[in-house]
């Protein structure tokens, strides 16, 4: 009886261990058979996070200066990375995320998690053909971005060819120091702000 529940127990673990497997790379859209979104390599996806980064930025006003950051491989997805210059002023953190938030609700973007704290506030979201986003601040009220994408053919992956709309960074990249008048101002503009996540 006892090699019967151990042979059940290991059966359920294989079964639940393969639909797991099975699920890695589900978001996003068609698989191809190893599991990765079909008709993209890690290099359109790279391109593609490039666009959903470029996009959620053109509508925060006024401009905002940002730079590129970094890009990452895993064994089937890319992240890119980004790191804002403008100093946002913490009375103006909320209105920032707000905007962000808003035109990721408009271009049908899951929010999947908002955290409102007043030191590290953060939204994190998925695009409608699965790429998962983040804004968050961080040390001295620095303002981050990170697009992922989904499972995707295996492809070797350019630098972004967009050139980053402030000062480009050799080695560390400085806390912010660029002054907006609005960005930077020291009292909150009315309006709404992130809601938490419930």
């Amino acid at each position: 009886m006892r090699r019967v529940t151990r042979d059940v127990h290991l059966i359920c673990a294989v079964a639940v261990a393969g639909v797991l497997v099975a699920g890695c790379g589900l978001v996003g859209g068609a698989e191809n058979g190893n599991g990765a979104v079909a008709d993209m390599d890690m290099q359109g996806a790279a391109e593609r996070a490039d666009e959903v980064f470029y996009a959620t930025v053109g509508e925060i006003k006024p401009e905002i200066d940002w730079t590129h950051r970094a890009t990452t491989t895993g064994s089937c997805d890319v992240s890119r990375y980004w790191t804002v210059m403008t100093v946002v002023s913490e009375q103006r953190r909320g209105n920032f995320l707000g905007v962000v938030e808003r035109f990721w609700k408009a271009s049908d973007y899951r929010i999947d998690m908002v955290n409102p704290s007043k030191d590290l506030p953060t939204i994190i979201a998925t695009s409608p053909d699965g790429f998962g986003v983040r804004v968050k601040f961080g040390y001295k009220g620095q303002a981050f971005f990170e697009v992922t994408s989904p499972c995707v053919d295996k492809s070797k992956v350019a630098p972004p060819t967009k050139v980053a709309n402030g000062r480009t960074y050799e080695g560390e990249i400085p806390t912010p120091n660029v002054h907006s008048d609005f960005w930077s101002a020291g009292s909150p503009v009315p309006g709404p702000t992130p809601t938490p996540s419930p």
